[in-house]
């Protein structure tokens, strides 16, 4: 059993059956399910699992607790990944307290119908506490991270934050690598990127604290200079800065001749010198991913072609995916293609103009159909004023 601390117990789990997490993000590498016991005089338990791995989760609930009756479930976080074994913990423990925020106690009948709470539920806020013997947990808002319920808690003893799924990642334990920021950027983007305000908040929150173990709801605990990055690369992510120098290319082609303005493009971008360039196909690659890079760099060029009158769908959805995201503070180029009345470039200025602090570089440039001596200019041109 792996232990945070002499007190704080992983009894969390690994999901290597998962294909999409939430319906919608791929994860080759599976999931983990985190959840932890604080062995004191009174036992809390701090979050379940998904359903998915329920058994797992109560034989490991089972072990850490070596004949003991928990006291206290505490829910950071009502989504069902964290929380769906609410209702089996209180029937099978009849003392234990559900601890949880006055939105979270909102929530139990979405999620519980006909569970009767009453008298099972203390609700705690901002600065509250709960006292366990020797720890003591301290509670900190965090509404919309990335929902509204979401509170942490900080162990004034040990220094534990426990953080809900703020400073989670892609990927089960068991594959655990070096590389959190990786997993851990395009989770952030995807899956919290629209609250940066919020974000920044916590961030001061925790500034005051000494934390010297973040547990989060997915991934590894982060202690010591991992924990100093996340914090830093959260503090850049959530403000909207760019992280790394670099542009994105992300073009939707139907026919192969936007691919190749895209990717000669691209080329004449190195050969001027551009320190990093990535080019990406918005109809095969794993879309979370290009929003990571277009979070991650400071300008983007999106090239698509022209498709019933509007923008070939998947670069509609490319940007309307970072409008929801609340993406902003970014350089944007728009190369376009029509075979006889070219209306992508209109879409895509018209999507990118709902931005906040976005900004569009001529030449737009326009192809048709397929590239031509002439256009090699307008790639060159628009690739000078973007580097």
């Amino acid at each position: 059993m792996n232990m945070i601390s002499d007190a704080i117990k992983y009894i969390g789990v690994d999901d290597l059956d998962i294909d999409l997490f939430e319906s919608q993000y791929v994860v080759p590498e599976g999931m983990s399910y985190n959840s932890y016991l604080i062995d004191d005089e009174k036992i809390a338990v701090l979050d379940t699992a998904d359903a998915r791995k329920g058994e797992e989760w109560k034989a490991n609930l089972t072990a850490a607790l070596n004949g003991r009756q928990p006291d206290y479930l505490v829910a950071h976080h009502m989504e069902p990944d964290h929380s769906a074994l609410i209702a089996w913990m209180l029937e099978t423990y009849p003392q234990v307290q559900l601890v949880c925020s006055a939105q979270a106690v909102k929530m139990l009948s979405n999620f519980f119908d006909g569970v009767d709470f009453t008298g099972r539920v203390i609700t705690v806020k901002e600065g509250d506490t709960l006292a366990l013997g020797k720890h003591t947990l301290q509670f900190i808002g965090a509404a919309m991270i990335h929902w509204p319920e979401v509170i942490m808690s900080y162990d004034t003893t040990d220094k534990v934050l426990f953080s809900a799924d703020g400073f989670g990642k892609f990927g089960a334990l068991v594959h655990e690598s070096d590389d959190w920021a990786c997993e851990a950027r395009r989770y952030y983007f995807n899956i919290c990127g629209k609250y940066g305000s919020q974000v920044q908040s916590v961030i001061k929150k925790l500034a005051a604290l000494d934390v010297q173990s973040i547990c989060p709801l997915h991934g590894p605990v982060l202690k010591g200079e991992a924990l100093a990055e996340a914090v830093r690369l959260y503090d850049t992510w959530s403000k909207y800065e760019p992280e790394s120098e670099g542009i994105l290319i992300a073009y939707a082609s139907i026919h192969g001749g936007t691919a190749k303005a895209a990717e000669r493009l691209g080329e004449i971008l190195r050969e001027k010198g551009a320190p990093k360039v990535v080019v990406s196909d918005l109809s095969r690659e794993d879309m979370a991913e290009v929003i990571e890079d277009a979070f991650r760099y400071p300008t983007v060029v999106v090239a698509a072609s022209s498709y019933d009158a509007g923008v070939f769908p998947v670069m509609h959805d490319f940007l309307y995916h970072l409008q929801i995201k609340n993406y902003q503070k970014r350089k944007f180029g728009i190369i376009e293609n029509g075979s006889w009345a070219p209306t992508a470039g209109k879409v895509m200025r018209t999507m990118i103009e709902a931005m906040k602090d976005c900004e569009i570089v001529e030449p737009m440039v326009t192809i048709r159909s397929r590239m031509k001596a002439g256009d090699e200019a307008q790639l060159e041109q628009l690739a000078d004023i973007l580097i």
